[in-house]
């Protein structure tokens, strides 16, 4: 079940944290990647390449700003000519910043805006036509807890950006999923990624542990625990999903905790 042989995938943010986790779990159920990175984020891309490639997979790798239409659309055409075509896209890269309202300009408000939403728009923009020559497409966002289910003071602008995916996922569901295509919108909770750990923007290393203590599970998440989501949403066992906020967050938003 959930075989992804003879798709080609599209993931941002693919260097780490979800991204990678993905890139890994597709690779082992059979897709072709097209794997976009973001060198100033410093995070080697080679060692998911690698992964990828002894699972036997194809891939091809480029440098994207997802902020630039046209590294997304180049990305995209490259793995259409060289992998033969486009039938999922992830639209995992995204920033959080913390600033104080007073300091929220509209330069750091429209920053944020355009790497977490327009950029996993400008994805799925590229993707869909070549998913609707296939009858087959697969559009997921990376959302997250921040702005659907719960506050995250100081981060209103990537609140705002992580609801609004939400929007956005519902519209296409319904526009095109007469052309078999679905997209859903999945909100991690906390997950020991490199983002959840910077100490400057979110919460560090002490901050990710003091949540551990209040989730149900006792433990924060892994980035694997969304990969394998992302893995079923991929699959065509996942057809009639569709339109869906999934929150994964080992119930922390339920427990009424603080």
């Amino acid at each position: 079940m959930f075989d992804l042989t003879g798709r080609v995938a599209l993931i941002t943010g693919a260097a780490s944290g979800i991204g990678a986790a993905t890139a890994r779990v597709y690779a082992e159920a059979g897709a072709d990647l097209a794997l976009a990175w973001y060198p100033p984020d410093g995070h080697d891309i080679e060692p998911v390449r690698r992964a990828a490639e002894k699972a036997g997979r194809r891939v091809v790798v480029a440098e994207v700003d997802v902020t630039k239409t046209g590294d997304v659309d180049a990305l995209v055409a490259q793995a259409v000519s060289e992998l033969g075509g486009m039938h999922i896209v992830v639209a995992n890269a995204g920033i959080a910043r913390k600033v104080e309202l007073e300091d929220l300009d509209d330069a750091a408000w429209n920053k944020v805006v355009d790497v977490d939403l327009n950029g996993a728009w400008r994805a799925f923009r590229a993707g869909i036509p070549h998913m609707q020559s296939a009858g087959f497409g697969r559009l997921i966002a990376t959302s997250s807890v921040a702005g659907t289910v719960s506050a995250w003071p100081q981060h209103s602008h990537y609140a705002a950006a992580k609801a609004a995916l939400v929007g956005l996922v519902k519209s296409l569901a319904v526009e095109f999923a007469a052309d078999g295509i679905t997209a859903n919108a999945v909100a991690p909770g906390v997950i020991r990624t490199p983002q959840a750990l910077d100490p400057v923007n979110s919460l560090g290393p002490d901050g990710v542990d003091a949540v551990a203590a209040k989730i149900p599970a006792g433990r924060v998440g892994t980035p694997e625990d969304i990969a394998y989501v992302y893995q079923f949403l991929a699959s065509a066992e996942a057809s009639y999903v569709n339109g869906q906020l999934l929150v994964v967050d080992g119930a922390r938003s339920l427990a009424g905790l603080d």
